[in-house]
């Protein structure tokens, strides 16, 4: 992308502010966020920040490309408060969606979940059934359907994108996250620090570990080739958490267990595993930073304390 006037929702939080700063360099872009989970500290100085709600009416909508990224990003926040997390993740989806195709925009990239297609060994594909088993995943599935809609009626690029467990560090956007970042970044700090991370189970389940800057990648690529319907952003490969935990003790060269605490948590999903060859095909995006480099890059920072 090149430039193009582009609207970031939930712009200074952990993936919008990557977002946000990787397109600033050739593109005009405006970080929309009301700050409960997201910082302007995150933010590079050439994007123009706005501290605004997704609700509201004046959100600054004469855009080329909106990236909706704004939501309450954990289902414990839906589960706490179900009207909240609609009006959040759907009410603000339609009036930001709403706000740009006034002002003539016709390219939508927007964020969706892989926790949708519930427990997979295999890789899962976009043509999977999903189904909601929690607030948070009916949210994005309803994203999913108001896309469809906005495509079929409206003729416009409604580009949902799948994520699949996406980190970076505390070193990076994250931190503001706190218990809601990326268990690679919470297992990172608390082993670095010589504390037992907490593993839910007996630590056989799996994830599919995304770097953010893949991520950024990939939802340029979605805007600049104008996609339209879901894609997966993932890697392709899974780890398990007893796997996670073994690989950051060798990074950081320590020797730290994790505790083993009993999971009561409703429709858990144990397993993800990304099937990412229709985004491939599309736009030749491929993830670059792989398990092993990623943890490199998480642990860095406190390698270079000592």
């Amino acid at each position: 992308m090149k430039g193009q006037r582009v609207l970031v929702t939930g712009g200074a939080g952990f993936i919008g502010s990557n977002l946000a700063n990787h397109l600033a360099g050739e593109n005009d872009v405006i970080a929309v966020d009301d700050l409960y989970l997201g910082t302007p500290d995150n933010l590079d100085d050439d994007v123009e920040f706005r501290d605004a709600s997704v609700l509201d009416d004046d959100l600054p909508a004469d855009v080329d490309v909106l990236f909706h990224l704004a939501a309450l990003s954990s289902r414990p926040m839906h589960e706490d408060d179900p009207a909240r997390g609609a009006r959040v993740n759907v009410e603000g989806f339609i009036n930001t969606v709403e706000k740009v195709r006034e002002h003539g925009c016709e390219t939508v990239v927007y964020a969706s979940t892989s926790s949708i297609y519930g427990d997979q060994t295999e890789p899962s594909h976009e043509s999977m059934d999903v189904e909601a088993r929690t607030g948070y995943e009916a949210s994005k599935l309803a994203r999913e359907r108001y896309g469809e809609y906005y495509s079929n009626f409206h003729n416009m690029s409604m580009a949902g994108m799948r994520f699949f467990a996406v980190y970076e560090g505390f070193s990076g956007a994250e931190e503001h996250k706190g218990e809601f970042a990326n268990l690679i970044t919470q297992f990172a700090h608390r082993v670095a620090n010589g504390e037992r991370p907490d593993i839910w189970g007996d630590g056989t389940q799996t994830r599919d570990f995304t770097h953010v800057d893949d991520i950024a990648r990939g939802l340029e690529l979605a805007a600049d080739h104008e996609l339209d319907g879901v894609y997966n952003l993932g890697t392709g490969d899974s780890h398990s958490l007893n796997e996670l935990v073994d690989r950051l003790n060798d990074v950081l060269g320590t020797d730290v267990e994790p505790i083993h605490s009993e999971n009561t948590m409703t429709n858990y999903v144990h397993d993800t595993l990304a099937d990412v060859s229709k985004m491939k095909e599309a736009t030749g995006w491929e993830p670059q930073i792989d398990f092993e480099e990623g943890l490199r890059r998480v642990c860095a920072p406190y390698l270079d304390d000592e």
